[in-house]
């Protein structure tokens, strides 16, 4: 059982919003529960580091792809990106 405070907040970029709010309710509740999951444990299993420098994580929702940072620091999840795995590394 975690509490509270070993949460991670989960924010979402201008433009992870955007996406977000562009995508069906179906693939939207698929995202909203794995962001969930990313609150939680934000390095957990299914998640692959991107290659660069910029420190970016992938998850893997269906054929949708989650693209975010994480900073120990604050305990902040920071989603830059949520689109179709054709467009998510463009």
């Amino acid at each position: 059982m975690t509490s509270g405070d070993d949460l991670y907040k989960v924010v979402l970029r201008p433009a992870a919003q955007r996406d977000f709010d562009g995508l069906a309710r179906d693939v939207q509740q698929r995202i909203v529960a794995a962001l969930g999951k990313l609150s939680v444990e934000p390095r957990g299993a299914g998640l692959k580091k991107l290659a660069g420098g910029d420190d970016l994580y992938r998850k893997r929702v269906g054929d949708y792809r989650i693209i975010f940072q994480i900073d120990d620091a604050t305990r902040t999840v920071r989603v830059a990106i949520i689109r179709h795995r054709k467009d998510a590394y463009r």
